[in-house]
């Protein structure tokens, strides 16, 4: 079960919680070129800093036209940790689009078949930055895991002690753990994803 005090968290702010995840669902078209520039801008880097690129990127049309944005990377108010790859990244991102887009639009698969070619899809993009982006547009049932919620999945008792992530299936089996523990509490897979980070940083942010 969940440790009590994630219990009254939930009951705080599941409601928060269950309209940040249908804010993601209503993302357009249109956008989700920059919802990939975010989770490719996030690794190691502050999601605010993060945010305020993209929204930058959106004001002078990146996708459309492109050009070199290094300077809003390298800024101080909005700093992206290895610039230089990044922005390199942002440039691929932007050509491969067409592409790229194809592998979203697949819907005949499954989120996880879809998240696995993104992420062999995508230079920057492993499958934790799949699945973050294909949360971000919408698709549910994907876990994004990284340290923070594999350390709270040793303090909900799902594990003894923080699990290596050395390889696509150790990555695929603490899915599954976190699925079956989710099925387990009755909370969906999404929601406690977005507990667990409002736990720790008091923010319900993407």
């Amino acid at each position: 079960m969940l440790p009590e005090d994630l219990q009254d968290l939930y009951r705080v702010r599941k409601a928060e919680i269950r309209q940040r995840l249908a804010e993601f669902a209503s993302v357009n078209a249109e956008d989700r070129f920059y919802e990939l520039c975010f989770c490719l801008l996030t690794p190691q880097s502050s999601a605010l800093h993060a945010n305020h690129v993209v929204n930058e990127l959106k004001s002078i049309d990146y996708q459309s036209f492109g050009q070199n944005v290094l300077h809003l990377l390298r800024q101080p108010t909005s700093y992206i940790r290895f610039h230089n790859v990044k922005h390199a990244r942002l440039a691929q991102a932007r050509l491969e689009w067409p592409t790229i887009s194809n592998v979203i639009e697949r819907t005949h698969i499954t989120p996880q078949q879809r998240r696995d070619m993104l992420a062999s899809t995508v230079n920057g993009f492993g499958l934790k930055e799949s699945s973050h982006f294909l949360r971000n547009i919408g698709v549910r049932g994907l876990a994004i895991i990284d340290r923070h919620l594999l350390t709270n999945l040793v303090h909900c008792g799902v594990y003894s002690e923080v699990p290596t992530l050395g390889s696509k299936r150790a990555y695929h089996d603490v899915e599954k753990r976190f699925l079956e523990y989710c099925t387990d509490i009755g909370i969906d897979i999404d929601e406690v994803d977005l507990l667990f980070w409002c736990a720790q940083t008091g923010h319900i942010l993407k």
